[in-house]
């Protein structure tokens, strides 16, 4: 038999079944940002269901590299690590800094991006150009929550800083002076104040905004793997090596107007040795969630008392009112108990600046949206209690001559009372819960300062139970409270 093909066809027929083997192959899931923002990866404009971005095309490169297919999935910028952690995905990627941080939670692979911080302000601000003299003038500085900049801001410079769950609040804010400055990385810098966009078109959103001073503090972004799972790492490692050194990570940052002769370091391996676990004082930690918790108990408080405050006279005007303040009254009761507290939050804090001019600050646009909210639920247990009073307690009075004002203030409400009591203390009760809405709008209180903590130093266990203790020593009082007036005023 003639065996001088065999080696040949051995080859060719390898080289047949190569592209349906990788096509068999298990994708690996990456845990990404959906709405990571310009320029890592955001929505297509001319093709609403496809993400473009820096990333995409290094993720896309990536899987060219491993010779297999990547998926994304879904994961909010500062819960990235802990979805790796989790198991839900085989590595994260999204502008995710090597900060020491961040290497005590995953395994870093080289960096694929080198960034610095810059400063941005309205183009008409010429108060500051350096962080010396935003700290020296009191201003308050915007960047996003569980990033360096961050960190840089509230650790090491002791800055009023405020943070963000995304990129497009900061600048939000910037432009309706609610804060005085961004600090963001180089990338993100660029697209939103440096006109001349040919791919997105969307810096015009923010046409007034200006770069200040000079770029600094020199950061990288990586690949995060479980620490467990070096062989995955290791692969990683290599086809980034193989992008760089191909010229492809170049092609890519070039695209979008991101590279910079400082990425030619990349060349050259930058090692991210693992650094020890960050770990942090009960004392300290305890501290900073008790700070939260003051916050927590100020929009409680005061949302409650606005909501007792509205709920009664929207009561009464609903149950003795003249046929047009009833109307008021009940489309007051059902417009508010039937729009999501958090849209309401939304509008009260970032529309009305667009809408009809006025700011809030986000405290006052908490307790103010509580308010409105818990109004309407108040009112409906006002009258509820209310109309629980049998209605010989009005003729009788009526028959000693007191008038119905007289009657309502001294008999009826006095006794409507008792049963208001438990009902309202659920309602407080859940108020304390519900602030934890109040993050969205960069209010800093108990539970968003527990994600805070635990995204930069883990300790989950430990935060957590500190955390539901003092939301337990803040609202099981009531509970006994409530109880200890029904016993008083002889409700059975």
């Amino acid at each position: 038999m003639n065996t001088t093909w065999l080696p040949i066809l051995v080859a060719a027929t390898a080289l047949a079944i190569a592209p349906t083997l990788h096509a068999q192959q298990k994708p690996l899931v990456c845990g990404t940002d959906l709405e990571g923002g310009i320029p890592f990866l955001f929505g297509d404009k001319n093709d609403p269901d496809s993400l473009i971005g820096f990333e995409v095309d290094l993720l896309n490169a990536l899987a060219k590299e491993l010779g297999r297919p990547i998926e994304r999935k879904h994961a909010a910028f500062d819960s990235l690590i802990p979805t790796l952690n989790r198991g839900d995905v085989d590595f994260v990627m999204n502008g995710l800094e090597i900060t020491k941080e961040n290497v005590a939670q995953a395994r870093f692979t080289r960096p694929y991006f080198i960034y610095q911080l810059q400063l941005i302000a309205r183009i008409d601000d010429n108060r500051f150009t350096t962080l010396d003299e935003i700290k020296e003038k009191g201003l308050t500085v915007g960047t996003l929550d569980n990033s360096a900049a961050y960190r840089l801001l509230a650790d090491t410079w002791r800055i009023d800083t405020k943070g963000f769950p995304d990129q497009e609040g900061p600048f939000n804010d910037l432009l309706q002076k609610q804060i005085d400055a961004v600090l963001f990385d180089t990338p993100i810098a660029v697209y939103y104040a440096i006109p001349d966009d040919e791919i997105t078109h969307r810096k015009k959103n923010y046409p007034g905004l200006k770069l200040v001073g000079q770029p600094y503090a020199e950061g990288y972004y990586g690949i995060a793997v479980k620490k467990e799972n070096e062989a995955l790492a290791k692969e990683l490692d290599d086809a980034l090596g193989r992008v760089i050194q191909s010229g492809e990570l170049k092609r890519i940052l070039t695209k979008w107007h991101i590279w910079s002769p400082d990425q030619y370091r990349l060349y050259t391996p930058i090692k991210t040795a693992e650094a020890a676990t960050l770990t942090l004082p009960f004392s300290d930690y305890f501290v900073v969630l008790l700070y939260g918790a003051g916050y927590t108990v100020l929009i409680t408080i005061a949302s409650m008392v606005l909501a007792v405050g509205l709920g009664l006279p929207i009561a009464t005007a609903r149950m003795y009112g003249p046929l047009p303040i009833r109307w008021l009254a009940i489309a007051y009761v059902e417009f508010f108990r039937g729009i999501p507290v958090l849209l309401l939050l939304y509008f009260l804090y970032y529309g009305m600046p667009n809408i009809i001019g006025i700011k809030l600050d986000p405290y006052t646009a908490a307790i103010l949206g509580f308010g409105l909210n818990y109004a309407a639920y108040e009112a409906e247990i006002y009258r509820a209690g209310i109309q629980a009073i049998p209605i010989g307690q009005w003729e009788a009075s009526a028959s000693l001559g007191m008038s119905p004002f007289l009657t309502f203030r001294r008999i009826i409400f006095p006794q409507a009372m008792r049963t208001i009591l438990p009902p309202m203390t659920n309602d407080f009760i859940a108020l304390f819960k519900d602030t934890s809405m109040v993050s969205i709008i960069s209010v800093i209180e108990l539970s968003k300062q527990y994600q805070i903590l635990t995204k930069t130093y883990g300790g989950y266990l430990e935060i957590g139970v500190t955390t539901a203790a003092l939301y337990l020593i803040m609202s099981v009082p009531l509970g006994y409270l409530s109880r200890h007036l029904e016993k008083r005023w002889g409700v059975k």
